[in-house]
């Protein structure tokens, strides 16, 4: 179990870009709905950016608290989704897959915002790289100016914003309903196909569940929570800071 001051410390710096990444990616969902259509979410006053109309409290608040407590490094979170009626919209099962992958496209637009974020506080602040390493731990150095004491705060919580929208985006496409990548295999099917799979959403959660029970095994969340999102991360991260210094890799 993590120590209390290391958990606030943790949460200092994840509260911010945790709920921007999760409601961002409701509000996403909602936008796109309400392009194709569908006005649900706008009539029920959950096309809006306001964190309060989207937050779940165990999903947003409670499971991120438990995550972060528990020993494991596994982290799971989400917000109250919006709602939506394909039978409002124009073309239900194309406009549905675009819904559904509105949210994953949200959050790797902040996933890239904020590598750039944190690129151009590297140039401005050169430091602001002392303190953090490529592994993800933070140097224990004070800061030796105002402006690195200013700029830090805000290069990590950049930091954490790209590893939170990575590892939202990558485990939201996983194939299972009621994930946004359940919804996407469903809308690209043939009919049938899709009929089967949509029988199996009221049980997505308790499939989940199981993956994660048994992942120790199978390896499958860890491959996504860890392999491909600390990759791609880095990736992100590396081509963004390339870009700001003029060092492309």
């Amino acid at each position: 179990m993590n120590s209390l001051p290391q958990i606030l410390h943790t949460i200092s710096y994840m509260a911010l870009p945790l709920l921007f990444a999760m409601v961002l990616h409701e509000y996403a969902h909602g936008w796109v709905a309400d392009r194709c259509g569908d006005s649900t979410a706008k009539l029920q006053g959950r096309l809006t950016m306001n964190p309060l109309a989207h937050i779940d409290p165990f999903g947003t608040i409670i499971l991120p608290l438990i995550c972060l407590v528990l020993p494991g490094g596994f982290f799971l979170g989400w917000a109250k989704p919006v709602p939506i009626d394909p039978r409002n919209m124009h073309q239900p099962r194309r406009d549905m897959a675009l819904v559904a992958a509105a949210g994953p496209a949200m959050n790797l637009a902040l996933a890239i915002g904020s590598a750039l974020l944190f690129a151009l506080l590297l140039a401005i602040e050169p430091t602001v790289g002392n303190y953090w390493s490529s592994s993800g731990s933070q140097d224990t150095a004070a800061p030796q100016t105002w402006q690195a004491m200013f700029l830090l705060p805000i290069a990590v919580m950049a930091i954490y914003s790209v590893l939170i929208n990575v590892l939202l985006m990558l485990f939201n496409l996983l194939p299972l309903p009621p994930l946004d990548g359940g919804r996407i295999l469903t809308s690209l099917l043939p009919p049938t196909a899709a009929m089967a799979l949509m029988r199996v959403e009221p049980y997505g959660m308790f499939v989940l569940m199981g993956l994660i029970i048994l992942d120790p095994q199978i390896h499958l969340i860890h491959t996504v929570t860890g392999t491909l999102t600390h990759s791609l991360s880095n990736t992100i991260l590396s081509t963004a800071i390339g870009l700001g210094t003029g060092n492309t890799p």
